[in-house]
């Protein structure tokens, strides 16, 4: 039954025609109760019958994908159409494989195109995957190999390691200078991009909003407090509380969660951009080459919103009664200190990307690439877990790194609102805060800092799942 199938199926059809007629003929054979639809029982049985191997929860996968009118199976239609669709996709990722174009993939190309992207595994566990689907025992896959082993699996292990290992658009700590995800081909075309980028902008407008009084000490902290005015977590909230009552806890946070948005659209669009010009081949990003696409990207989208950052601190440590709201504080700002002053803290803000950026990506990389080489087996979904603990310790590193940055931005946008404060340049800060406060002075309030990371991350994973669910967003 078995060498049928293979001939009926996997073999080039030469035209549409045949294309048509081994469909039917398939699908005649899984049909097995001749109602006119195959269901996941049926799809299970029929392909095991066949000698078909398919990964966990694929047949339920190809049904739920395939199954347009909602009837729990497919009908003819709609059984050809998801194999017609995923065969073209199959024949890409084949085509991407392929380097040399001769129509056969062997382990130094698997291997080639798993370190394209951002994977460097041994030359041991190339010919491990390559032995996985390799039929004839030649050790190379031709097309047809290639189809038979993956026509019936939803996702090729490429596809899922792109598709799983999210955690930018995840995951939201306040600091949006982290590298953009990847998304798969098949996300790009379907439109589902736009939609993981709207869950996750909600997702951070409640972590932000749940983490806000944390982040408010902070900033309080990287601009009041000193060797001479040492301020307490609990010391601090409680002035906050007794000069603005609780809600003041919230001030700046308006603006923190509207500049989600503008942020998220351009570094994404500039990031698709600068990737096609700096890749040295089309279609292939090397992990340097998206280190470099990424930082343009977040520097990008920091020049054109850095005004809500200065607005953002400054509404964050004005008093009660200073600013009647965000309109207001760009007023006063442009009345008093002109335009440039909506640039304040532009030079350490954009240095501060490279670190944190660099470190991120390499730490979370790592971490990826630890756990696909040890414990993925039937799938590349690294579990909620995983997922978390590797984008919370890459992100934290690099907040760690750029920390300093950070504490100089903040303290040069807000210089010119403090009574009596001096306007310095960014290298005259470093040197009296050094020579004052010593090396850790520059990360006074790193403490409320990483205090904000496991409430930040948690809640913006739960409300993301949510959103997910409610946007139809596959799992």
């Amino acid at each position: 039954m078995y060498q049928v199938a293979r001939k009926l199926f996997f073999t080039d059809c030469q035209c549409a025609e045949d294309a048509s007629t081994a469909y039917a003929d398939l699908f005649a054979k899984l049909d097995t109760n001749n109602d006119g639809k195959v269901d996941v029982s049926e799809l299970k049985a029929g392909l095991a019958a066949m000698g078909i191997k398919t990964g966990k929860g694929a047949a339920q996968k190809i049904i739920s994908s395939g199954d347009q009118d909602k009837d729990d199976g497919l009908d003819f239609n709609e059984f050809s159409k998801y194999l017609k669709e995923h065969e073209k996709k199959l024949r890409l990722t084949f085509k991407s494989l392929d380097k040399n174009n001769d129509g056969r993939v062997d382990f130094m190309e698997i291997k080639q195109s798993l370190a394209d992207l951002g994977m460097d595994i041994s030359k041991e566990e190339a010919q491990k995957i390559l032995h996985s689907i390799d039929v004839d025992g030649t050790m190379t896959l031709d097309w047809n190999e290639w189809r038979q082993h993956f026509l019936f699996n939803p996702a090729t292990n490429l596809q899922e390691i792109v598709r799983y290992w999210k955690h930018s658009t995840v995951l939201d700590m306040g600091d949006s200078l982290s590298i953009p995800d990847e998304f798969t081909e098949e996300e790009k075309t379907t439109g589902m991009w736009w939609k993981q980028l709207s869950a996750g902008a909600m997702a951070g407008a409640v972590s932000r909003t749940g983490t806000a009084p944390l982040d408010r000490m902070k900033v309080f902290m990287q601009v009041h407090s000193s060797k001479s005015n040492k301020i307490s977590l609990v010391g601090g909230f409680k002035q906050m509380v007794k000069e603005g009552g609780a809600a003041s806890l919230w001030r700046g946070n308006g603006i923190n969660v509207l500049k989600i948005a503008p942020e998220t659209a351009i570094k994404f669009m500039a990031y698709e951009q600068f990737k096609k010009l700096l890749s040295s081949e089309p279609g292939k990003v090397k992990i340097h080459e998206r280190f470099m696409a990424g930082s343009m990207a977040g520097a990008s989208a920091q020049t054109v919103i850095y005004p809500m950052e200065v607005m953002k601190t400054r509404l964050t440590l004005g008093k009660t009664g200073q600013y009647s709201g965000m309109f207001d504080c760009a007023k006063q700002i442009l009345r008093k200190e002109g335009l440039k002053a909506f640039y304040k803290g532009y030079v350490p803000n954009l240095l501060g990307i490279i670190p944190y950026a660099g470190i991120d990506l390499a730490v979370y990389e790592s971490l990826k690439n630890l756990w696909l080489s040890r414990y993925a087996k039937d799938t590349a979904n690294p579990g909620i877990v995983v997922l978390l603990g590797c984008g919370s310790l890459s992100s934290t590193c690099g907040q760690l790194v750029s920390y300093p940055l950070a504490l100089i931005r903040t303290r040069m946008q807000a210089q010119a609102s403090l009574e009596g404060s001096e306007q310095l340049p960014m290298n005259l800060m470093v040197k009296k805060i050094l020579q004052k406060e010593g090396f850790f002075g520059l990360y006074r309030g790193i403490l409320p800092n990483f205090m904000k990371v496991i409430p930040a991350v948690s809640i913006s994973y739960v409300v993301y799942e949510n959103m997910r669910d409610r946007f139809g967003i596959q799992k």
